[in-house]
């Protein structure tokens, strides 16, 4: 199992990123995916989460109405694009997927890192 996120950067307050997160080593179109984010010296939150077949997601209040969560189950990728991003989204992103092979167990991406800042 393997997820790469990328897109992330520097941003001025108020502009956008798109995240990607491509995976490989299972079944990609079977599972849930997610996007987590952790600032240095806290706890990593959940973030956003879209179904396998896309139909429903879910957003943590305070990025709702300017996150975007989506999937491309043809290309095993998941994307967060983020518009009118503002300093307090200033963290480390990371993709996260429970799946199932011997057991149910998560799996994580290295993180990218999204600084909003002027």
């Amino acid at each position: 199992v393997q997820l790469v996120e990328s897109g992330g950067g520097l941003v001025q307050p108020g502009r956008s990123l798109r995240l990607s997160c491509a995976a490989s080593g299972f079944t990609f179109s079977g599972y849930t995916m997610n996007w987590y984010r952790q600032v240095s010296g806290k706890e990593r939150q959940p973030v956003a989460s879209i179904t396998s077949a896309g139909r429903t997601s879910y957003y943590i209040d305070s990025v709702k109405g300017r996150f975007t969560i989506s999937r491309d189950n043809a290309k095993n990728t998941v994307y967060l694009q983020m518009n009118s991003l503002k300093p307090d989204d200033t963290a480390a992103y990371y993709c996260k997927a429970r799946i199932y092979l011997a057991g149910w167990d998560d799996y994580w991406g290295q993180g990218t890192q999204v600084t909003v800042s002027s």
